[in-house]
Parts: structure tokens; C-alpha cells; sequence
């Protein structure tokens, strides 16, 4: 059994798609089970459409290798929804006898704990944040003397599988819980990086997404590992590390340029990224600025081909038709994000011994410098 916690409809578009995909070609695929961390009561009106055995629909929406893609699949992997405070005691049974694996995106403050949190929960009351029921569920499972679990977390965050598990030994050293139990949970449990890709730019009610046709869920590899099942959009890879460059530095680098520019145009409300990728001059620009900047610096590292065939992936994903991605949203957070995908970017660069010119990288990175 995979026990997701999150019902993002990233994971309904993702690894919940990948699961029924895998078992309708055949592979012998566990159940999953949708677990509502959070009390917000518009998430909670999809636990019911969880547990409808006629599952929900992922509508994908998009353009590959140049043609105009439309298809809906109707997702039954998943098998009951339950919400964490709620449900606890049906999830301590679930945890404790039936979980394989661990899946979870949980929001950008996913990992946070709270003081509450710090202290040992009582076993049959839930805590309020996703590491600290973890660590309630792990205790409960070491003690029931039963096998470890595979983590595989999809927060976006660098190496979040290492990330996730430093939080959950801390949380239980700090809640004082026997050595014996965190050796067990750095020995027998697999705390697994990923990386996740894929734009769901819309939710259904009251479940189900509508998705790009570009997906990719990059495992790293680790002794030990067996994952829930084969799917041509989840790649096990040694080193995670080319994955997250790409994504970041060229995916998420051209938002960030785009979403620059439409703030020094004048910031129409309304503008999203397909609509710059349909005027001339801005596609020229952002063509331009890949290959004589983007892929110039991934080529100081030895990845120029993977650069370049991700450039055009990434370039067909932005003129999607069917998506309305706004560049106001992308602009959130601005300073920050430039900081992270393009200054970051290019102090790799450098880094390498090659130090390129690329100017306007350079001037853009410069000019928020003292912001972020």
C-alpha cells in the first residue's frame, strides 16, 4: 500500500496517475490511500471522491513533439480518503499493517513543526503537522515490530528525501524516543530524493486535474530501493543533481525572465506565458537568451546536449495552448526567485573555471541583488 499525505492535484496528475497507468499495463500495483494533513475544509471535500471506486478523471491537455494533445483518463488507483484528524486511528492501522511507502507533497511550509508538535504526541491523537505525525506513525510501526518504509517525497525541495529524514531523527531525539528507534529509522527505513516536473495548471471538482503532457519523476537511486512500480515518466537515476539544474536553471530561469519582462512592460493583470510565447520579439529574446547564455553555462559543465533537448521541451511546455499561466503569479516572490534560478545559476558557472560573459544573466541577477 502507498499512503500519500497531501491532496494536491499535483500528486493526482502525478503519482497517483503513474500508479494506475503502471497497473493497466499490467504490474501488480498497491493501493493508494489519500491522507488530508491539513483541516482546510475545501481540501476536505475530496475525501469522498477518494474512496468512489469509479476513481476521478486527469484530463491531459498540451502539445507534444509540436502536435495538439487532448486526452482524459480516468484515475483508479486511488481507494479511500481520510483526513489525519479525523481518521487517526484508521490511519495508525493502515500505517502499522499495510504501509509500503510513503509518498507526500505537503506545501512549501510542509516540513514546518510546530512547538505543539516538539513535545511526544499521545499515540492516539494525531499531531497537527505532516514530520510530526511521521514520527508518531514510525514509532507506532517500531514497536508493532514491523519492517521499515520507503519515503519518497515530492515537496520541492533539494534533496528533500535527506531533508526529510534529518527532521524526523531530530523530532524523535528531541521528543527523547528510544535510541533503538532511531537506528531504526535511519537503517531499516529508505528516505528517498526525488524530483518532480510536471505543470497541473488546473484542479476539478470535486477530484481530478487537468495536466501538461511533459511529466518527470526522477528517483535517486539508493541500496535497497525497490519502487512501487515502472512508468516511462519516473527515471531512476545516480545522481539526481543534472535533474534539478535543468528544471531550475532552465525551466523556471525562463519563468522568471518572462515574468521580468512583464513587470518592465507595465504588468497587464491578466498576461500569461502562452500569450508572450505568441509575440515575435519576446520568443526571440527568450530563444536568444537560452542558447547564447542558458546553454553556454550548462556546456562549462558538460551537460550541452541535455541542455539544449531540454530548452526545447521546456519551449513547447510555455506555448502550450491549452494553459493560462499567469505571469503575475510567477512574478511572487520575485527577488527570491531570481536569486535562486538565475544567481545561483551563475555562480555554478563560474564555478566550473569557464567564466562566460552572459550579460544579461548577469545584469538581471545583479539588479536584485540586494533585494532577495
Amino acid at each position: 500500500m502507498i499512503l500519500q499525505f497531501g491532496t494536491s492535484r499535483f500528486l493526482q496528475a502525478h503519482v497517483d496517475l503513474f500508479a494506475w497507468e503502471a497497473r493497466c499495463s499490467g504490474q501488480s500495483v498497491g493501493d493508494i490511500v489519500i491522507v488530508q494533513v491539513s483541516k482546510d475544509a475545501e481540501r476536505a471535500r475530496r475525501l469522498d471522491a477518494f474512496s468512489d471506486p469509479a476513481g476521478f478523471p486527469v484530463i491531459v491537455r498540451g502539445l507534444d513533439a509540436g502536435l495538439p494533445v487532448e486526452r482524459s483518463i480516468q484515475v483508479r488507483s486511488v481507494t479511500r480518503g481520510l483526513a489525519a484528524a479525523r481518521d487517526w486511528d484508521e490511519l495508525r492501522r493502515l500505517f502499522i499493517e499495510d504501509a509500503g511507502y510513503v509518498v507526500s507533497n505537503t506545501g512549501d511550509n510542509g516540513f514546518a513543526i510546530s512547538d505543539a508538535d516538539r513535545l511526544k504526541a499521545q499515540d492516539d491523537v494525531a499531531p497537527s503537522g505532516y514530520c510530526a505525525m511521521l514520527v508518531s506513525l514510525l514509532h507506532q510501526r517500531w514497536r508493532a515490530g514491523r519492517p521499515g518504509v520507503t519515503c519518497l517525497p515530492c515537496e520541492l525541495l533539494a534533496s528533500n528525501g535527506t531533508v526529510l529524514r534529518g527532521i524526523v531523527v531530530g523530532l524523535a531525539r528531541e521528543q527523547g524516543l528510544e535510541p533503538a528507534f532511531l537506528r531504526w529509522l535511519e537503517t531499516q527505513c529508505l528516505w528517498v530524493n526525488t524530483l518532480v516536473d510536471r505543470i497541473v495548471s488546473e484542479p476539478l471538482a470535486p477530484a481530478g486535474a487537468v495536466a501538461e503532457p511533459y511529466a518527470l519523476w526522477a528517483v535517486e537511486d539508493q541500496p535497497g530501493l525497490r519502487l512501487p512500480f515502472t512508468h516511462p515518466a519516473l527515471v531512476l537515476t545516480g545522481d539526481l543533481a543534472p535533474y534539478e539544474r535543468l528544471k531550475l536553471h532552465i525551466l523556471n530561469l525562463g519563468h522568471s525572465w518572462l515574468a521580468e519582462a512583464w513587470h518592465v512592460a507595465g504588468a497587464a493583470p491578466m498576461a500569461t506565458v502562452r500569450e508572450a510565447m505568441e509575440t515575435p520579439e519576446i520568443l526571440a529574446g527568450l530563444q536568444d537568451l537560452y542558447a547564447q547564455e542558458v546553454v553556454a553555462g550548462f556546456a562549462a559543465h558538460g551537460l550541452e546536449d541535455a541542455a539544449r533537448a531540454y530548452v526545447a521541451t521546456t519551449l513547447e511546455r510555455f506555448a502550450n495552448p491549452f494553459l493560462d499561466h499567469r505571469l503575475g503569479d510567477i512574478f511572487s516572490n520575485h527577488a527570491a526567485k531570481i536569486d535562486k534560478r538565475i544567481a545561483r545559476f551563475i555562480v555554478w558557472v563560474d564555478a566550473s573555471g569557464n567564466r562566460l560573459a552572459m550579460p544579461r544573466l548577469r545584469a538581471l541577477a545583479a539588479r536584485y541583488r540586494d533585494v532577495s
